[in-house]
């Protein structure tokens, strides 16, 4: 069967694979889109297998805070290079991370990676598709999580992510008050 460059586009469309994995899979598969999409699955998932071995030690760090203030999340995601670091597709990964975070009540990283994000897929099959298309191996190395009843949490990121931090700070006071406070001892945490 000939494969054509409107179905090599659909397969890219469906998969967000690259462009000569999409063609040699439908090769593979005689045209058939649904068995070329299995086959890039089983693909990628090879690919991530291979690249688990290597060390992944840059990487980037994310904190957000709940709306009303009283609880914050940080994650840190590692990849090999910082090259991946600035990778939008890999920032929205480390967003959507931490939002799991924030939202859910995860105890360990194992947990993490079992809960399911949008496309019904889990943060780890997530994480696996990421790696065979971006070609290096991540981790997500850890998180945390500070809540208040009374006061304020606030977040800080330094240097376009290299450094997060949350600090929650338990008191009576005054929100904003609290809020430049918890800003200011954030920023110095990070300097340290």
């Amino acid at each position: 069967m000939e494969i054509t460059a409107s179905m090599v586009k659909e397969l890219r469309d469906k998969t967000n694979a690259g462009m000569m994995d999409c063609k040699k899979a439908l090769a593979e598969t005689n045209g058939d889109i649904e068995k070329a999409i299995d086959y890039l699955r089983e693909k990628g998932l090879s690919k991530a297998s291979k690249k688990a071995d290597r060390i992944a030690a840059e990487g980037l760090t994310y904190a957000l805070v709940s709306e009303d203030g009283k609880k914050g999340a940080v994650v840190e995601v590692n990849s090999e290079t910082d090259f991946v670091a600035k990778n939008e597709e890999f920032k929205n990964f480390v967003e959507t991370a931490a939002k799991v975070v924030l939202n859910q009540e995860v105890k360990d990283v194992e947990a993490l990676k079992d809960i399911k994000v949008e496309g019904g897929k889990t943060l780890q099959e997530t994480l696996t598709d990421k790696i065979a298309k971006i070609g290096e191996n991540m981790t997500i190395r850890r998180f945390a999580v500070e809540k208040v009843e009374n006061g304020a949490v606030v977040a800080y990121i330094h240097a376009g992510g290299k450094i997060s931090v949350i600090v929650a700070l338990e008191s009576e006071g005054d929100k904003e008050a609290l809020e430049v406070l918890g800003k200011d001892l954030a920023m110095q945490v990070a300097a340290m």
